[in-house]
């Protein structure tokens, strides 16, 4: 369970992963990294983001 003050914005990530807040949310959609909606708004937590920057992630195109 994820305590109200471990949540951060999207544009926290952002600023933390250096990715944009528009794929944070396509990972989270993924289940790549964990996030919630609270309203109309999204979040996270630094810990998620943290885990998913030191997964080995291969950037490009995807093979055929």
């Amino acid at each position: 369970m994820v305590n109200a003050d471990e949540l951060i914005t999207l544009k926290k990530a952002a600023e933390i992963s250096q990715l944009t807040p528009r794929h944070i949310r396509l990972l989270m959609s993924q289940e790549k990294i964990w996030g919630m909606k609270l309203g109309r708004d999204w979040f996270t937590t630094e810990k998620a983001i943290q885990e998913y920057l030191v997964q080995n992630r291969k950037p490009g195109p995807k093979p055929k």
